[in-house]
């Protein structure tokens, strides 16, 4: 039966206990947002401010109750890195709040809670930052950058930076002297006034630095220019966000988006793949550089070498200027080891690793920066779990798989064409043709097979630089070889000392 009995002040009950609680539905929510700050400053305190402001300045709290919570992000894309890294963190630091907390659960804030700029602000596509973010932060050493104006598109926003890879902790040396200065200009210029080697594209091995410049462009960029607009993204992200674009029918938003960044940063452009993917990302390397935007590519290998990549592409590359990033020589060695040591000591109070030993890792592991951090960093290990002194002897024992490792030479289709016509005494063209003499196939079929088992290109890749041919017959081609040198010594013999002259 209905309560409608007048209260004291006129007021009927049941409308004094719907008053009730609502009342304490706001105090619950004002109680539960007080309980997320709480759990932010924790975050903040653990996690630092760089990563923090990176990953859940962005965070908002949705709902609890007596047994999960409910956060919501702006990206799927944060949401899969927090589910990934901090998810175990958070339900943690929850349940110390919420004795019952066992489950923290993370949504995107979709269309039903759109947030949009004022009509007078042009919005802004920054860098993730820190590790893992949508926002940009340069390394801790650095003043920080304001984000306060700037906006994410969930469909253009970049890959993440880490803060640490900035010009001041990248090792310079003679082997990438060149691509450092070229960094540097890149970082330095304005927007609407790129640099005159526009694009700019660095190519080098694996470790040797040329991903570690690319943050370093995107931090100083935005550093000296909060209003810049820099997006960095691997050739991997971009593919994902244009597929994505596509199948959510918000392709022409994604192209826009791309089209008004004033700094385009691409790495790992070898794993560029899909026809209509490459053509978009032709069409944007145009309108960018036409626009007067500048764009830095970065590759395992020079353009021309890119053999999936649609030629279009790769001569709007070579119309800018590529730089090579060799291989650490001694000096830089030493130099990578210095400063790496030097944060480990910081790091680490009481750490001692002897000169003898840090120039045994210099003069032995020679193959990339990358290999010499993890050496130290195995020697670092050895010394903490042991407690005791690093030696030589240890530290070989430690780094014998490292030592002397040599990054493997990448083989080209071409030079193994050219070494086996050279040895059989035909042109490159006979081996290209559709001549079926048996002085031109069986020079032909073994070529085949050392692109087949020397480099790691596709039976199709093969055939199309053979003259066009179909991937069968490149098959064909390998089995043949390989069941006439398991007969014939002879054959079998000839065929190594070409694969010895071509690793050579």
């Amino acid at each position: 039966m209905r309560d409608d009995r007048i209260g004291e002040f006129g007021v009927g009950t049941s409308a004094l206990r719907t008053v009730d609680i609502e009342e304490d539905r706001a105090m619950t929510v004002r109680a539960d947002a007080l309980l997320w700050d709480r759990v932010k400053r924790r975050l903040r305190s653990e996690l630092g401010e760089d990563v923090f402001s990176s990953w859940f300045a962005r965070v908002e709290f949705e709902s609890a109750d007596g047994a999960s919570v409910t956060l919501s992000v702006p990206t799927r894309f944060l949401k899969s890195w927090i589910q990934a890294h901090y998810l175990d963190k958070l339900i943690g630091l929850w349940g110390a709040e919420i004795s019952g907390i066992r489950r923290v659960e993370l949504t995107v804030r979709g269309a039903s809670r759109p947030k949009p700029l004022p009509k007078t602000e042009k919005p802004v596509a920054p860098v993730l930052g820190a590790a893992a973010a949508p926002t940009l932060l340069p390394a801790a050493s650095a003043a920080p950058v304001s984000m306060a104006s700037s906006r994410i598109d969930a469909d253009t926003a970049g890959s993440p930076v880490d803060p640490r890879l900035t010009f001041e902790t990248f090792c310079e040396g003679a082997p990438n002297r060149v691509a450092y200065a070229a960094a540097r200009a890149v970082a330095e210029s304005t927007a609407g006034r790129p640099t005159p080697f526009n694009p700019l594209y660095i190519h080098a091995g694996v470790g040797r630095g040329k991903t570690h410049l690319l943050h370093a462009i995107a931090q100083a960029a935005l550093r000296a220019d909060p209003g810049r607009r820099v997006v960095y993204l691997t050739a991997e992200h971009f593919m994902f966000r244009f597929v994505a674009a596509l199948k959510n029918q918000s392709a022409i938003a994604f192209k826009e988006g791309l089209r008004e960044i004033d700094l385009l940063l691409i790495d790992d452009l070898q794993f560029l793949q899909g026809k209509s993917v490459q053509q978009e990302f032709c069409h944007t390397l145009n309108v960018l550089i036409d626009g007067a935007r500048q764009v830095v590519v970065a590759a395992d290998r020079p353009s021309a070498d890119l053999e999936t990549l649609d030629e279009r592409v790769r001569s709007r590359l070579r119309g800018g200027v590529a730089f090579e990033i060799g291989a650490p020589d001694l000096e830089l060695r030493r130099h990578i080891l210095e400063s790496r040591y030097k944060v480990a000591q910081s790091q680490s109070p009481g750490l001692d690793i002897p000169s003898t030993v840090l120039e045994y890792v210099a003069q032995s592991v020679v193959s990339n920066g990358r290999d010499l951090e993890g050496a130290l960093n195995r020697l670092v290990a050895q010394w903490q779990f042991t407690h005791q002194a690093v030696t030589m002897a240890s530290a070989e024992v430690t780094l014998r798989d490292l030592v002397g490792a040599r990054e493997p030479r990448r083989v080209k289709i071409e030079d193994i064409q050219k070494i086996v016509a050279t040895h059989y005494n035909v042109s490159k063209a006979d081996l290209l043709s559709s001549r079926r003499t048996r002085t031109i196939v069986r020079p032909r079929q073994i070529a085949m097979y050392l692109s087949k088992t020397l480099t790691p290109r596709s039976l199709p890749e093969i055939g199309r630089r053979f003259g066009g041919r179909d991937h069968t017959t490149v098959l064909h081609a390998v089995r043949k070889v390989e069941e006439l040198m398991q007969g014939d010594q002879h054959l079998a013999e000839e065929v190594e000392l070409l694969r010895r002259m071509i690793d050579e």
